[in-house]
């Protein structure tokens, strides 16, 4: 089995960096839990540009993206959207969890996203918005395996011509993210819930389970042993009890996993 490569957060910031540089737009590909967003919001704060972000989903409309008319005290105004917003103004724009978006959405965003860096607001005044120089858009996409997401049109997929490849860290490095948050007092039971979280991100990555820890959890677990919380309790609360969203074998798979861990 071929060992993946683990890109470490630095790397991923001049990879960012050179990009930005060249005028191409990036698209980050992981699975929840792995940094993406954070490395987003490192990468804008080492450029010191501003930062605007959108969160896709089943809901996400044109009008959130490019605007939409209201009505105040008997006058019709046009809020922009961020993306408009993001061209005027040539901020970095971030387009979260991409490829949960419904394909009209897309399609308009597609208009933004060529290389004429343009778009005209038909929903307003029929001007032609032209991003400044410095505009920057990142994306960001979850597995497919992941709820509401869809494969990218390939038209789409061109306009991210740098693709950053998240996965989650080796178990030394995720303990040393880990440490920077809590005491480091339990390194011993955070060496164990890591283990805990690798093995049902696997079980997730071949579907014998629905849900797949993030790092997040791993951070929340040893927050809680410094709050003076049982291994074992932390574990339940922070990995296990999620699963019962999918029913008792599902989450009693689990809670024999975190008992031949932590014990009784």
């Amino acid at each position: 089995m071929e060992e993946v490569q683990y890109l470490d957060w630095n790397d991923s910031i001049q990879i960012l960096n050179k990009a930005f540089e060249a005028g191409l737009f990036v698209l980050i590909i992981g699975p929840k839990g792995t940094g993406k967003t954070s490395l987003v919001r490192d990468f804008a704060q080492s450029k010191n540009m501003n930062l605007q972000s959108i969160n896709f989903s089943l809901r996400t409309r044109e009008s959130h993206l490019v605007g939409s008319k209201t009505l105040t005290d008997g006058t019709v105004t046009f809020d922009e959207g961020v993306l408009i917003k993001s061209m005027r103004e040539g901020n970095t724009l971030y387009l979260d969890e991409i490829n949960a978006a419904e394909a009209d959405v897309l399609l308009r965003l597609d208009e933004a996203l060529d290389d004429r860096r343009q778009i005209v607001l038909k929903e307003s005044t029929g001007e032609l918005i032209k991003a400044k120089e410095n505009w920057f858009v990142i994306g960001t996409i979850n597995p497919l395996t992941h709820s509401g997401t869809k494969e990218l049109p390939p038209q789409i997929l061109s306009r991210f011509p740098v693709r950053i490849r998240l996965e989650y860290p080796p178990e030394d490095i995720e303990l040393e993210i880990v440490k920077k948050h809590v005491s480091g007092e339990h390194e011993s039971e955070i060496i164990q819930a890591i283990k805990l979280a690798n093995t049902l991100r696997q079980a997730a990555a071949v579907e014998e389970l629905f849900y797949s820890p993030s790092l997040r959890e791993t951070i929340a677990f040893a927050k809680l042993l410094d709050k003076g919380m049982s291994s074992k309790e932390a574990a339940k609360f922070v990995f296990g009890n999620v699963y019962t969203q999918w029913g008792n074998i599902e989450y009693q798979k689990v809670s024999d996993i975190i008992t031949s861990m932590f014990g009784n």
